[in-house]
């Protein structure tokens, strides 16, 4: 057994003892105090994001040739400790109004982060396809929480079986480019592939597959189709943690496969992803006008948000990777916000996920009416919220690096989005309240939820220069790590 650097290791060994803490813990509480349990993730995804910290800024530092621990998946592992504590927070109040308290949900929630960090720091495409795998299994569980619910079996099993396809196109292409090189180590493929005057067919058509499969996972189209069902139908909490983390863990795997996909296909690679880039971006701003349950308006525009990650992807250049977790950041601050303003003003069953059921929030929920229109503000890409500067820094990337037509299509998309992101602005502020009151679930959990997402939107926006350069500190790191 090769000697492991168990301090490298520690942020992922928090997250996993705080999930096996919760299994063990679970067995010694009773039903009546399961609640309490939130206590023991929250505790693990802090440890894991101090333990990030003081890693960030060192050098790279591999595992064993399965991980590398460098910048830029310090990075990632504090974005998504980040994005545990958020749905904890929203979940707590959220299973206790549905009554699914039960320890299974904190401990699938906490193995999902786990595989997240796992895909963040793989240098080995096994490893990738085993953090990939431990995600998709604990949200195909998730999906379906709500067992008495059709809507939540229909989104976990459209979820399994469409999930399962597209982890076989992945491992299908790990399975190609073994055969092109004979290794899965992602630095060995492309020095293999680099030695080569033609690199041929096989390490091509592995990339590709690897595409489909890490493309479902952001929704990008035409790999998309699932996500409005399987978001409407899973748990609100759920569908936040979905929308964010499966976007940002995927993301961070395109970063690690980037390098050898750029070898594979050569000057095909921008290409490919600006057709991409583009087919997301606007069938994601398309198909949201027409929605009127605001939980598929937020599935089609985390499509779109998709479309404009990838922007960043085809930059290929420093700017366009700080864009790239910039734009992560930001997108987890407002969408999962916008998730928590759901809940909040949500009921039981119905959840208050019409479009017509928020007439005259302004007057009734001022504050919390406040919020959604902050996060939709920024969702649309207008100042001074974070959105506007993530996209600001994507589309400056895709610019200096001659891709000014793409640039353009990406800000005529963010024109387009603004119609359906205000039109909630103008239903809470501009129509007459319905007769029937609006329930709530008013909780501290929720309201905090809120506020750090609100806090998170705006100082994300008018001072975004420190958000910034850890940003580009950690594209260096990853750079020098050969990733």
């Amino acid at each position: 057994m090769p000697p492991l650097d168990w301090g490298a290791l520690a942020p992922t060994l928090a997250v996993a003892a705080s999930g096996l803490g919760l299994l063990a813990a679970d067995m010694l509480t009773p039903r009546e105090r399961r609640e309490r349990l939130a206590w023991i993730p929250l505790l693990g995804f802090g440890a894991a994001a101090a333990l990030s910290a003081g890693l960030w800024g060192s050098e790279a530092r591999p595992v064993a040739g399965m991980l590398v621990v460098d910048s830029a998946a310090c990075f990632f592992y504090g974005l998504f400790a980040v994005i545990g504590i958020l749905t904890v927070l929203l979940s707590v109040p959220y299973i206790r109004r549905e009554g699914i308290q039960f320890a299974e949900y904190y401990v699938l929630l906490t193995f999902a982060v786990l595989g997240m960090m796992v895909m963040a720091a793989a240098a080995d495409l096994l490893m990738l396809f085993l953090g990939l795998e431990t995600l998709s299994v604990a949200l195909y569980v998730l999906a379906g929480f709500l067992r008495q619910r059709v809507t939540s079996n229909e989104s976990g099993l459209k979820y399994l079986l469409l999930g399962a396809f597209a982890s076989s196109f992945l491992l299908y292409g790990v399975a190609f480019l073994y055969g092109a090189t004979a290794s899965t180590n992602l630095d060995a493929i492309r020095a293999a592939l680099t030695a080569r005057a033609a690199p041929g067919p096989f390490p091509a058509v592995g990339v590709g597959l690897i595409l489909v499969g890490l493309g479902f996972k952001v929704a990008a189209v035409p790999f998309h189709m699932w996500a409005p069902d399987v978001y409407e139908g899973a748990p609100t909490s759920v569908t936040a943690f979905m929308i964010a983390g499966t976007k940002a863990a995927a993301f961070a795997a395109f970063l690690r496969v980037v390098p050898v996909a750029g070898v594979s296909l050569e000057g095909a690679w921008p290409d490919v992803l600006w057709i991409l880039a583009a087919l997301t971006m606007g069938v994601g701003n398309v198909a949201a006008i027409a929605q009127r349950n605001l939980k598929r308006m937020l599935a089609y525009s985390g499509i779109a948000h998709a479309g404009y990650l990838l922007v960043a992807l085809v930059a290929g250049n420093p700017l366009g990777t700080a864009g790239l977790l910039f734009y992560l950041v930001a997108y987890t601050f407002m969408t999962v916000g916008a998730f928590a303003v759901l809940i909040a003003l949500g009921r039981r069953g119905e959840e208050n996920l019409t479009l017509d059921a928020w007439a005259g929030m302004g007057t009734r929920r001022p504050l919390f009416a406040l919020s959604m229109a902050i996060f939709m503000f920024s969702l649309a890409g207008l100042p001074p919220t974070a959105g506007f500067m993530a996209k600001f820094y994507v589309f400056s990337a895709a610019v200096e690096a001659g891709y000014i037509g793409l640039a353009i299509l990406g800000v005529l998309c963010s024109v387009i989005s603004v119609f359906f992101y205000l039109r909630v602005v103008v239903v809470m502020y501009m129509q007459e309240p319905g007769a029937e009151p609006v329930a709530g679930l008013l909780s501290p959990a929720t309201a905090l939820a809120t506020l750090l997402g609100v806090a998170g939107t705006l100082y994300l926006g008018l001072f975004p220069s420190d958000a910034w350069e850890v940003a580009v500190r950690s594209v260096q790191g990853l750079a020098g790590a050969g990733g």
